[in-house]
């Protein structure tokens, strides 16, 4: 179990802050931010419980900006459950070659869009198949665009916060 250490504080509030802009950044394109690409690549570094911990915290910064309602919800559930799922695959990221990551992240957008139909759709205006039918075209956006965003920012973000990570470590281990 990775510990909540300074250095993992400080790098869940710079990620916070990163997702927050990237998703206001690109809210003129729906559906297509960042956020969930970022999202999974840090789960996979930080683990599940931190990856949860972001989840919820770029969600309530973000709507801030954009209006929180019961969609805020949803996307707290959808982005925990993805963060959760990221962090336990994070462990065999290294064995998975990247493109494979790159589509179980375009499947991730539409688990996102499958978890908010049925949260709104089924729950709240009870009428789920044609809440999430008129979603599809959404979460064709989101899928697509985590693609192009996991492929751009993989290596990256994976170099950044792993060095981050280590640094630290090595510190305490001399």
């Amino acid at each position: 179990m990775n510990k909540l250490t300074l250095r993992r504080m400080t790098l869940l509030a710079l990620l916070t802050a990163l997702l927050t802009i990237g998703r206001i950044s690109f809210a003129i394109i729906p559906n297509v931010q960042p956020n969930t690409s970022i999202l999974i690549i840090a789960s996979f570094v930080l683990g599940p419980v931190q990856g949860l911990i972001l989840a919820i915290l770029s969600t309530l910064t973000t709507n801030l900006y954009l209006g929180q309602g019961l969609w805020s919800i949803g996307q707290m559930v959808a982005w925990g459950l993805i963060a959760v799922m990221s962090g336990y695959l994070g462990k065999y990221r290294h064995q998975t070659p990247w493109w494979i990551l790159s589509l179980y992240s375009g499947l991730c957008g539409f688990l996102f869009g499958f978890i908010i139909s049925l949260i709104l759709g089924g729950i709240v205006i009870q009428k789920f198949w044609p809440y999430y039918l008129s979603g599809l075209p959404f979460d064709i956006n989101h899928a697509v665009g985590n693609i192009i965003f996991f492929i751009v920012l993989y290596k990256p973000l994976m170099y950044v916060m792993e060095r981050h990570l280590n640094t630290g470590e090595h510190k305490r281990a001399a």
